[in-house]
């Protein structure tokens, strides 16, 4: 269900650390998230992709988040590379690439509309990252990828194996990464009005995103977000 990530393919990587971030990454063309052009972003290892500021919260919160920067949330949650696992990301115009994307996106799109097709991706990947507080083995694979045409834009999300929702400063148990407050999965747009909570986030229905979808294939999540509906 992912999209290939890592060293091979020409991933850069976050360090490893608690609620830790990349740095600013300018990209190669503009992304418009609900209506507002971004030319940079930052990747955070608690599981966001966010516009124009770091989030280092680790606290999940229920969008729209008044006063807060407009940001993808494929799996807002406290995660801890230090214990494990790694945050990685990536521009692309590889053609192989940019054909998947469009075929896998053609079912996101109202009958009728052009097909996408985009000419640049941004792929950041969560590969079996642990929580906050672990005393297991507990990780997470995830990633969100973010596609464009230079017009209309796209978010995919996928989910690889999700086993842990919490970590424990926001009261998950040590042993199981559960309970407590589970991650959150959507996205915020900054205006404090927009927003889109993909189901059950914030519970532990949370933790079922690899086996659901609004696609039909499980595990993968789509949305058009230049002008989020």
């Amino acid at each position: 269900i992912l999209y290939p990530f890592g060293p091979g393919v020409g991933d850069e990587a976050t360090h490893h650390e608690d609620d830790g971030t990349s740095p600013e990454i300018f990209l190669q063309e503009n992304f418009s998230f609900f209506g507002h052009a971004y030319r940079s972003l930052y990747v955070n290892n608690n599981g966001v992709v966010s516009f124009g500021t770091m989030v280092p919260e680790f606290t999940p919160q229920p969008f729209p988040l008044p006063g807060h920067c407009p940001f993808v949330a494929p799996y807002w949650a406290d995660v801890d590379t230090r214990l494990g696992g790694d945050v990685f990301y990536r521009q692309s115009q590889d053609p192989q690439l940019l054909a998947r994307l469009a075929q896998d996106l053609a079912p996101a799109v109202p009958p009728g509309d052009p097909p996408p097709q985009p000419t640049w991706a941004f792929v950041a990947t969560w590969d079996r990252v642990a929580y906050f507080g672990a005393a297991s083995d507990k990780v997470n694979t995830f990633q969100a990828v973010l596609a464009s045409n230079g017009v209309t834009c796209f978010v995919l999300l996928n989910y690889g194996d999700l086993q842990w929702t919490t970590g424990i400063a926001n009261h998950g148990d040590p042993h199981t990464g559960l309970g407590g407050i589970p991650a959150q999965a959507g996205f915020n747009s900054g205006d404090d009005v927009h927003y889109y909570n993909v189901p059950g986030s914030r519970t532990p229905a949370v933790q079922s995103l690899s086996h659901r979808s609004n696609l039909g294939v499980p595990g993968r999540w789509a949305f058009r977000v230049d002008h989020f509906e």
